[in-house]
């Protein structure tokens, strides 16, 4: 798969087109055709949707850093990472690293707020969770409409190591996701969940590449999606399990709903097995909203709009369930709920 890193917003050459395989259902050159111009530094709110949850912050400004860009998380930590864009016609780029010491547990709240419109933003994170280490990343992403973004993170996770990751987006223009995750040690364990909520003509893809590079890995991935409308969205999920990766369990799900007749649902789960001795497993459905139960919440008093609601909601909820930090978890519902 071709890595996001590749690109460069001051080079329009380094553009993907939908004839590379891994952006088929991301066109980025279709929709940006030349380099834009470098954003100005931006003014960050006072407050973030994470701040009652405490911590340190890392905070990109249309790409700018406001303080330090590395983090090192040693004991239990709790760590803030924003990304704020409010420049319109101009593209921004920015950089974080983040390292889990042996035996730290860190929670990793990352929030991509777009304050203006029709900006391009390109994000990257490295992410390093040593044996032992737990860390909880959970994603918030409020763009507007007209903007284009893309958003990687590299996660290397060593022996005994555990990553849990749950992103929650509502799209943009032309939005990307994508995580790659390296079990780099025996014993290591990803949990890689995500959600998209799209209205109008959002797009969203969610793009991840788990590979098992030595033994008695596990990974489990949730996947679950709304598209309305005519909005797009998109699931792109590898696992590879490479020679000497024996013990290996692995199970991926894609689950979403089309609301309407002009929406559309990409999936394309995978799964690359070279070792033997493995459970892996990968499931997609993708269908509509029950209109039995729908019709019986109408009979009851509920208003269509509201029913539609609710059952979008209990569709989609099972993947904030399984975020595993209370704080957080009730966050990310509340931030749900508000825009169902």
């Amino acid at each position: 798969m071709t890595a996001v890193s590749r690109i460069a917003l001051t080079d329009a050459s380094t553009f993907p087109t939908r004839r590379v395989e891994a952006w088929k259902y991301s066109d980025l050159k279709r929709w940006l055709r030349e380099a834009p111009p470098a954003s100005p530094q931006a003014e960050v709110s006072s407050s973030g949707v994470f701040d009652d949850l405490g911590g340190e912050a890392i905070i990109f400004a249309n790409g700018h850093a406001v303080g330090v860009t590395d983090f090192i998380a040693s004991g239990e930590q709790t760590l803030r990472l924003r990304y704020v864009s409010d420049a319109v016609g101009t593209g921004h780029t920015a950089s974080a690293r983040v390292s889990a010491r042996a035996g730290a547990r860190l929670l990793l709240l990352e929030t991509h707020e777009g304050a203006g419109s029709a900006y391009v933003a390109h994000n990257r994170l490295e992410l390093d969770v040593a044996a032992g280490a737990e860390v909880t990343r959970v994603v918030l992403v409020e763009e507007p409409e007209d903007a284009i973004s893309i958003t990687e993170a590299d996660v290397r996770v060593e022996a005994g190591g555990v990553f849990r990751q749950t992103v929650v987006t509502t799209g943009a223009k032309l939005q990307r996701l994508e995580t790659r995750v390296k079990h780099f040690a025996q014993g290591a364990h990803a949990q890689v969940d995500g959600l998209y909520l799209l209205n109008g003509s959002r797009h969203a893809d969610l793009t991840s590449v788990v590979s098992h590079l030595a033994a008695d890995g596990t990974t489990s991935q949730l996947i679950k999606g709304v598209a309305r409308d005519t909005a797009r969205g998109v699931f792109q999920g590898k696992i590879v399990v490479e020679r000497g990766a024996d013990g290996t369990d692995a199970r991926m799900a894609h689950n979403a709903l089309i609301a309407s007749e002009r929406a559309e649902i990409d999936a394309k789960p995978e799964l690359i097995i070279y070792a033997d001795d493995v459970q892996c497993a990968h499931g997609n459905t993708v269908g509509t909203l029950d209109e039995s139960a729908l019709f019986y919440m109408q009979q009851r008093g509920i208003p269509a709009d509201e029913a539609r609601a609710l059952l979008t909601q209990a569709f989609l909820i099972e993947v904030i369930d399984r975020i595993d930090h209370e704080g957080a978890r009730e966050v990310a519902r509340e931030w749900l709920t508000a825009r169902l």
